[in-house]
């Protein structure tokens, strides 16, 4: 898989922090929070009327996905989850209704303007059964096979390091576990340059990988039974995903399952 420079990161990191800004503190007393600008491919208008009702008015509009994931992740009653990159922690809350009180629901961002954002969402919806991390997607600040569903949504193709994502997510499953996410995915035969150009027009900074590359990555990784169906073009040759694998139930340990993620990856 091509990877990117780390120096991406950053400015990955910066885009993020803006938008919580914007929502946190774009509102007025008479309108609510100011939705950050997409269009209809990405954002809040993926999720269902009573999905966005429900939750607080902050958590939808600081919606940056390219999909629900927690629409097909198959959750039940007692589910430990993982959202990798949890935003402004719309999945996170909806993720959180549906494992009910004897599960929980975690959000992992690196971005402390979202985790702000995140945890003041948490305190108006009410939600006692999650928990938000501070850390990277590529160290995940969890011990193994703690996890029994991954979600994530658009967040994987602005990784510099997704080999590193794939087995920290494979890391942090119980055997048996499965992931459900959505994510941008570029055409096989578009050219590395040609996803760059194209993955500008969509703001996904650092660039998908192809449809035969995320296979092979999620396939190094260990996974199996993986399924990757194309939703809707976000833009010429490229789509958002649905993403879906699992961790086999016979598992064998790699070196990675000794640790409990990289230490310091919470660090500032």
């Amino acid at each position: 898989m091509t990877e990117l420079s780390p120096d991406l990161r950053e400015t990955v990191r910066q885009r993020y922090a803006a938008a919580a800004v914007q929502v946190a503190e774009g509102g007025s007393a008479c309108c609510g929070p100011a939705a950050i600008e997409t269009d209809d491919n990405f954002g809040s208008a993926l999720y269902t009327g009573a999905e966005r009702e429900d939750l607080p008015a902050e958590a939808v509009a600081a919606s940056l996905g390219c999909g629900n994931p927690t629409a097909v992740a198959d959750l039940s009653e007692g589910d430990r989850v993982l959202d990798l990159g949890s935003g402004g922690g719309i999945d996170v809350l909806l993720s959180a209704r549906r494992v009910g009180p004897t599960g929980k629901a975690y959000g992992l961002d690196m971005t402390e303007e979202m985790l702000a954002l995140a945890l003041a969402n948490q305190k108006k919806a009410g939600a006692t059964n999650v928990e938000f991390l501070k850390g990277t997607i590529e160290a995940i600040p969890l011990p193994a096979a703690t996890i029994d569903v991954v979600i994530s949504n658009c967040v994987i193709n602005l990784s510099t390091d997704k080999a590193a994502v794939f087995a920290e997510t494979f890391r942090v499953l119980a055997p048996g576990g499965r992931i459900g996410i959505s994510d941008v995915v570029a055409e096989d035969s578009l050219t590395p340059a040609q996803r760059a150009e194209r993955g500008d027009y969509v703001g996904c900074i650092a660039g998908a990988l192809s449809f035969a590359e995320y296979r092979q990555g999620l396939e190094a990784a260990g996974f199996t039974d993986i399924e990757i169906t194309p939703t809707h073009q976000v833009a010429h040759g490229m789509h958002s995903a649905i993403v879906k694998a699992a961790k086999p139930r016979t598992a064998l340990p790699t070196a990675s399952d000794e640790t409990d993620g990289a230490a310091g990856c919470c660090e500032s």
